[in-house]
């Protein structure tokens, strides 16, 4: 099998949640001897002409197609222009190359694509992640941007032939878009071995808890801030962020700790495996990587209800609250730093053991050539 992988940019060379799940996707589909024509891109070619994200082995199936990132400026909806002209450039060069069997499109990067879908007969699958702009959002201004997404993004999901989704209420959002439901394939994201552990660190006796992601204004980080400042007088508690965090967003105190942007993955590994808690306050989400990051690595989870993470956290090994509301916020941060040690290591334990059963890449990547090969076939007949 052939597969055309069109990506706006893999992990490490570009970072982000959606880039992370097409490296992964190309590493697995490699290691089950798939051949992956890998379309990306990056701020430079030169930076990833060898691939050496990949094993000399993953390299021999996957073929890589760059992709120069179009720029046409920073007036309102810039960023879907250039998508278009980004996902036109990406369709070119398709058409240059080899006959695929199957193409998988991240997020718009099949926008030119669909909307010419007579052009070709090869069956389409799309995964959007997120959803953003079909959810609550911070504020007016992040409304506004949203709804410029509206449009092209339903549009794209009701012309691919199958449509993936990350599962929970992104599944809901999909089915309003008007999808057919025998074209929606439910499918997780996963974790790579190598951030499993066995087992959990001892739970702090001072709870630490740990932020990951970029400062952005979905993410919550101005309630998580206004909180955390309220409870640091009356708590024995510490917290740490790891991202780009504005100097004049930071709470000044010995208890809390700012990482900044950390691109050394052990040194990532190490600080959530410290830590007793990861939190994630977002307004929207799709499936958060860095949940099952901090699952894998023995971490209690605080997060809110939105996109697939219903499907990540419970009760079992955390806590659910609702997006922008910081009594919530509080009342789980609480609960958390006066559990029992003997409680809390429940938690820790069941997040390792939530990874273990459902989101290894070595069972999920078998799913997902299952569906494509049912696509395949059905595309066939």
């Amino acid at each position: 099998m052939r597969i055309a992988l069109f990506t706006d940019g893999i992990y490490p060379y570009v970072i982000g949640g959606m880039q992370k799940h097409s490296f992964y996707l190309a590493k697995y589909f490699a290691l089950n001897k798939i051949e992956v024509d890998l379309y990306h891109t990056a701020k430079s070619s030169s930076a990833i002409g060898n691939f050496s994200c990949f094993s000399e082995e993953e390299k021999k199936y996957i073929t890589s197609v760059f992709v120069e990132y179009p720029s046409v400026g920073k007036v309102p909806g810039h960023y879907i222009r250039e998508m278009y002209a980004y996902s036109k450039s990406m369709f070119e060069k398709f058409k240059q190359n080899k006959p695929v069997d199957f193409i998988y499109v991240q997020g718009l990067c099949g926008m030119y694509l669909l909307e010419n879908k007579k052009r070709t007969v090869i069956p389409v699958g799309i995964n959007f992640h997120g959803l953003e702009m079909f959810q609550q959002t911070a504020n007016f201004k992040s409304k506004l941007e949203q709804y410029l997404f509206k449009r092209p993004v339903t549009s794209s999901m009701r012309n691919a032939d199958i449509v993936f989704s990350l599962g929970g209420k992104l599944t809901d959002i999909i089915r309003s878009r008007g999808v057919a439901e025998n074209k929606i394939i439910q499918i997780p994201i996963g974790i790579d071995e190598t951030w499993l552990r066995t087992k959990p660190v001892k739970t702090n006796s001072k709870r630490k808890f740990v932020f990951v992601g970029r400062y952005e204004r979905r993410k919550g980080i101005e309630e998580l801030t206004q909180v955390i400042t309220q409870l640091l007088p009356a708590n024995n508690f510490s917290f740490e962020f790891i991202g780009d965090i504005a100097s004049d967003k930071k709470i000044i105190s010995e208890n809390v700790f700012y990482h900044g942007s950390i691109s050394d993955v052990s040194k990532i590994k190490n600080t959530l495996a410290e830590a007793d808690v990861l939190v994630c306050p977002s307004y929207s989400e799709g499936m958060p990587t860095v949940i099952l990051e901090a699952m894998a690595s023995g971490l209690a989870i605080i997060a809110t209800r939105v996109g697939a993470v219903e499907e990540e956290v419970d009760a079992s090994n955390g806590l659910l609250i609702s997006p922008g509301n910081r009594e919530e916020l509080k009342q789980a941060i609480n609960r958390l730093i006066e559990l029992p040690p003997t409680d809390f290591e429940i938690l820790k334990n069941n997040s390792i053991k939530k990874i273990k059963n459902h989101f290894m890449w070595d069972k999920i990547i078998l799913k997902t050539i299952d569906e494509i090969n049912r696509a395949i076939v059905t595309n066939d007949q």
